[in-house]
């Protein structure tokens, strides 16, 4: 039996609910997901510590739909993501890659870094950020000081 594909997946425009609890995404298969809390605003980047999962979601402008996008997710069968409309970027120590206009991942060590202008992006900016004790979600309000320039592949 082979060992199932982890590779990169585009993602499919989903259902979002911005909400006073939280955010509700509803995925392509009809399942929904709560993000709870009201996301914490953070300016230019968030970074995920070791051993975090990390999710991005951008919004449209109308804050009724988007895209999501998990970072190094190693555990999803691509398959599954595909069918919920959940995209998948897998990227190296050292590397970054512009999923989206206007939202850089990267990795540095075993820390993902999310940098993002939601002015390019052209809608809300979204980052969850957890692991099997704690959930953290941020919203990139600002893009960074220094542009987004400085933080692309050259």
């Amino acid at each position: 039996m082979s060992a199932p594909s982890r590779s990169d997946v585009p993602p499919t425009s989903i259902g979002v609910d911005l909400r006073e609890e939280g955010v509700v995404i509803e995925y392509l298969d009809g399942r929904t997901t709560l993000y709870r809390g009201v996301p914490e605003s953070a300016e230019g980047s968030v970074t995920a510590g070791p051993g975090k999962e990390t999710h991005v979601l951008v919004t449209d402008p109308t804050e009724t739909e988007g895209v999501m996008t998990y970072v190094n997710d190693y555990k999803t069968d691509d398959e599954i993501l595909e069918e919920s409309g959940v995209g998948r970027v897998i990227v190296e120590d050292g590397e970054r890659d512009e999923v989206f206009p206007g939202v850089i991942v990267g990795r540095t060590g075993q820390r993902n870094e999310v940098v993002a202008d939601p002015e390019i992006a052209g809608g809300r900016v979204f980052v969850f950020v957890e692991d099997g004790w704690t959930e953290g979600s941020y919203e990139i309000v600002d893009g960074p000081e220094d542009g987004l320039d400085a933080h692309r592949e050259v």
